[in-house]
């Protein structure tokens, strides 16, 4: 079977854009949220991260040859940007942190 046939990762893929995608509309209007309302969206936004580098770890260790194309699809289309998979995600993480950084800042 191929790593696309498995209904468990066309599960989780649709799953894990469906979140993104709720997530960051929901980000729009992340300035009129209040502290308790910020703490957790940038919680959602960690926890999506993972399971997106989880996701993505998987792709890169299966020896199916769609899941190596798509790895390699995403290092063409990352790399156009001068960044590796990696740095795209040390820079969410660095952004959720600055995040959390001016939170804790406020009153």
């Amino acid at each position: 079977m191929g790593f696309f046939d498995s209904d468990i990762v066309q599960q989780e893929a649709k799953q894990l854009f469906e979140d993104y995608q709720s997530l960051i509309q929901l980000g729009g209007s992340y300035g009129k949220f209040d502290h308790e309302g910020k703490k957790i969206f940038i919680q959602q936004m960690e926890e999506l991260m993972e399971r997106y580098r989880i996701f993505m770890k998987r792709f890169e260790l299966s020896d199916d040859f769609m899941a190596q194309m798509t790895v390699e699809q995403l290092k063409t289309q990352l790399g156009q940007f001068g960044i590796t998979p990696q740095q795209m995600f040390d820079q969410m993480n660095m952004t959720l942190e600055r995040m959390k950084s001016e939170l804790e800042k406020q009153p």
